[in-house]
């Protein structure tokens, strides 16, 4: 038997070596090499320097471009994650970025990026991650947004968007972080948004947002995995609803700088792992039951700028809270 088991080797390396050459040499796709040359024309000097050569995915004397990765896929090489963030891009959106057909991952945060989001981003069904945070874009969402159902990850805030939050939104299953602060949102956030099934964390601050809390959670199971929901610094109205004891896993509730009113229900120091409350800034009054000072895990209470009755005291040491880059996970 030994003599036929050696026989066999160089058979098998020949096929390794015709494997691996294989690998080598395979081709990236037209499409993807012709929309980062698209790209990379329009960006500029900044991200050309270290964009060098044809294939954005090297040719094997030449490295894949800075921030490309690339994955195979049969006979050919496709482009899976755009990573090119602060360095300072400036100019409309990219459009040919809604050609690489198999990116999961877009990052363009940090940059000098104007304009609108294109309607053709709906393409890119298998982005997991869209980061485009710190920009100057503007204009109304695209609906289509709501078409990439493979999201996990979407970061718009720090922008100039415009008009609703487009209710498509509720559209995206897999949907985990949500960041749409410090834009310029109007109108009342879609309740729909509370049967997102995976959402944990949903940061609509620092807009200009109206309606109530109420209408928010209105519908029945809403927010089943929510942790942290931040709608400070907007035009909410109305009162804090017992209801809102429902959203069970609630940590963080920021509801500072608001015009909301009436007192603070019992039910809410029913939140078991409620961590974090803001409240300051607002029309409340009233008391602030005993049940929140006994909370096993409330650290903080932010009640000033309101009309609570004298005796009325915060808990824990108050900063103001704020998400730096590494909040924002994969």
């Amino acid at each position: 038997m030994l003599p036929k088991m050696v026989s066999l080797w160089p058979l098998t390396l020949i096929c390794f070596l015709a494997f691996s050459v294989s690998i080598t040499h395979s081709k990236t796709l037209k499409r993807d090499v012709k929309a980062l040359n698209e790209i990379k024309a329009s960006l500029g000097w900044r991200v050309v320097y270290a964009w060098i050569g044809d294939d954005p995915c090297g040719d094997g004397d030449l490295p894949p471009w800075s921030g490309v990765t690339c994955s195979t896929q049969g006979d050919y090489r496709v482009v899976t994650e755009l990573e090119v963030y602060a360095v300072s891009i400036v100019g409309p959106f990219p459009i040919a970025v809604t050609n690489l057909l198999d990116l999961t991952r877009l990052d363009l945060h940090n940059n000098k990026l104007t304009g609108p989001i294109p309607p053709q981003i709906g393409r890119l069904r298998r982005l997991r991650m869209l980061n485009l945070r710190w920009n100057k874009l503007q204009d109304v969402l695209p609906p289509e947004i709501g078409e990439l159902k493979k999201l996990t990850h979407l970061s718009l805030s720090f922008n100039n968007f415009k008009g609703e939050i487009p209710k498509e939104l509720a559209n995206l299953p897999e949907l985990r972080y949500l960041y749409l602060q410090e834009n310029r949102f109007t109108g009342r956030i879609p309740p729909e948004l509370g049967t997102l099934q995976n959402l944990r964390h949903l940061d609509v601050g620092n807009n200009h947002l109206v309606g109530t809390i109420r209408e928010l959670i209105r519908i029945e199971g809403c927010f089943p995995v929510l942790r942290n929901l931040y709608l400070n610094n907007n035009y909410l109205t109305g009162g804090v609803p017992a209801q809102l004891a429902n959203v069970t896993n609630l940590e963080i509730l920021y509801l500072s700088y608001n015009k909301m009113s009436g007192v603070i229900p019992t039910a809410l120091a029913d939140i078991p792992k409620l961590t974090y409350l803001y409240l300051d800034h607002n029309q409340f009054s009233g008391r602030i039951p005993n049940a929140f000072y006994k909370h096993p895990f409330l650290k903080e209470l932010y009640i000033e700028g309101n009309g609570f009755r004298p005796g009325v005291d915060p808990i824990g040491a108050h900063k103001v809270l704020e998400l730096s880059d590494t909040d924002f996970l994969v």
